[in-house]
């Protein structure tokens, strides 16, 4: 695919975060990620939008310095994905992508073609027209690994966030050890408009590795998805959450979407598949993807029922219904790379403010060891050293406050990345073949087989400037649950419609560990 050759009717909108929007190929499996900033400024036009038009006039290189800088920005996300990330959670499950320029006339015409396509929330940003920067990655919603059938391949994409509670030593409120930050900012985002229902999700009943309470935390994902749960057919979004929306997500149409991947199964009354049967499926087989090892089930489990700092008191999962099973993850497995990775993140933001102030009069007092203490990057092989060899033991020099820093930054990124789950259901014929290449079989537990790769993406760089924020939004949220007194955890939503027929039929999810 020549990008220096490209046509803004081959590109269709495929979807957008807070600082990126992302753009897919209509017939290879690419998409291109572009830079946004807010909306305001092309009113008042940026120095980029003002650099731009000198270079119209008067061809000077001052446009060229910024276009530099939109592309270091890029570059230094490849950096860190391939240098520091890659190397955390493992090579096999990272695609750090390239850096690419476009013509800038494509990238205006795009802008205009999927604009009216952008969700109405989403606009206060707009697309970066101006650097022809863009980040070029694989389309994971559209595996390459598979064959045209009658069932195309599906891919969920799940945001976990963060799996563990901080340790007593270095939060100021009690709370903070007992209820997970992911449930406690369901209260504030609710109290504050950004949802209408509180999702019952909780973070650390899908990092536990124990198959009930992972269910359990991917049944409360389906029914009340966010920001946290897409799932894709055959590269189309087929179920999400739209922000701020009245409507309930439609788990009827998902279920539908989701039945011909189940037919084979054996759950059914008087030969009819039962709408239970077709969520149990899925649930386990999108299970048994996050635990399986890459290239097989090995791996040492790390356990961690001993562990006060592993059940969140606001999840809905009874700790009594743990029946047998592991209790913690395969060493090698991608959850548990994620949280080993967030746990980089061992003062909690509370007591790593300090450490950052230091940092920041430091940088004040002497502002050219910014580049020697790899503020800003280059995110490589000697960045990830200080981060790893950094002392347990502070003393007091901004080496180690940087390193810290560093340290949570890192972790910040891993609570928020996204990991993609692509499962392509497997003809009778491939059923028969013992090897499908490095994919997992998922077939332990219904004749119809699966084969699965894990991916992990949204692996960007956290700036120096996003500490003080997080200090601000950490108090905001823990004040707002301590008003409130954590309400709703025990009346809590009901279920979705669509789940509760489901239970009429059925009355409790069925837990096979």
């Amino acid at each position: 695919m020549e990008l220096d050759r490209v046509d803004e009717n081959d590109w269709k909108y495929h979807g957008e975060g807070n600082k990126s929007l992302v753009v897919s190929h209509v017939q290879h499996c690419r998409v291109l990620r572009l830079l946004k900033y807010p909306a305001e400024d092309s009113e008042n036009p940026p120095q980029v939008k003002l650099l731009f038009t000198l270079l119209i006039r008067t061809r000077t290189t001052l446009f060229w310095k910024t276009a530099e800088q939109a592309f270091r920005q890029i570059q230094n996300i490849v950096d860190f994905t391939s240098n520091v990330m890659s190397c955390l959670l493992g090579e096999k499950f990272v695609h750090s992508g390239e850096v690419v320029r476009l013509p800038l006339e494509f990238v205006r015409q795009l802008s205009i073609k999927i604009q009216h396509q952008r969700p109405a929330w989403r606009c206060d940003k707009v697309m970066d027209i101006y650097s022809g920067c863009a980040l070029c990655l694989p389309n994971l919603t559209s595996p390459t690994l598979h064959q045209p059938t009658l069932t195309p391949p599906l891919c969920i994409e799940i945001k976990p966030k963060c799996g563990f509670l901080p340790s007593p030593k270095h939060v100021s409120k009690d709370i903070k050890t007992r209820v997970c930050r992911y449930c406690m900012h369901q209260h504030y985002k609710v109290a504050n408009g950004k949802w209408k229902r509180r999702s019952l999700y909780c973070p650390l009943d899908l990092f536990s590795g124990n198959k009930q309470r992972m269910h359990f935390a991917i049944r409360h994902l389906i029914e009340e998805p966010q920001n946290n749960l897409k799932v894709f057919k055959g590269g189309q979004c087929i179920y999400n959450s739209k922000e701020g929306s009245d409507e309930s997500p439609d788990t009827n149409s998902l279920l539908h979407h989701l039945r011909p991947y189940f037919l084979r199964g054996n759950n059914r009354v008087n030969g009819h598949l039962t709408t239970k049967a077709v969520l149990n499926d899925f649930i386990q087989v999108l299970g048994n993807a996050l635990l399986s090892a890459a290239g097989g089930d090995g791996g040492q489990v790390t356990d961690r029922t001993g562990e006060g700092r592993s059940f969140c008191e606001a999840s809905l999962f009874n700790r009594e219904r743990i029946r047998h099973g592991s209790q913690g993850l395969p060493t090698n497995n991608i959850l548990s790379r994620i949280l080993q990775t967030q746990m980089l993140d061992s003062l909690d933001i509370e007591g790593l403010y300090p450490l950052y102030c230091r940092v920041e009069q430091h940088l004040q007092d002497f502002p050219k060891d910014r580049t020697g203490l790899q503020i800003d990057g280059p995110y490589d092989q000697n960045f990830l050293e200080k981060v790893q060899k950094c002392s347990m033991e502070d003393d007091d020099s901004v080496e180690y406050a940087a390193a810290k820093v560093h340290q949570y930054r890192i972790a910040m990124t891993a609570k928020d990345c996204s990991i993609m789950v692509t499962l392509v259901p497997s003809s009778e014929e491939e059923d028969d073949d013992e090897d499908l290449s490095s994919q997992k079989r998922l077939r332990d537990f219904r004749p119809q087989a699966f084969s699965s790769s894990v991916s992990v993406l949204d692996l960007d760089p956290k700036p120096l400037d996003s500490v003080p924020r997080q200090l601000r939004l950490d108090q905001k949220i823990v004040s707002c649950y301590l008003r409130t007194g954590g309400t709703l955890l025990n009346g809590s939503l009901p279920p979705l419609p669509s789940i509760l027929a489901a239970e009429r039929e059925e009355r409790a999810l069925l837990f096979q560990a």
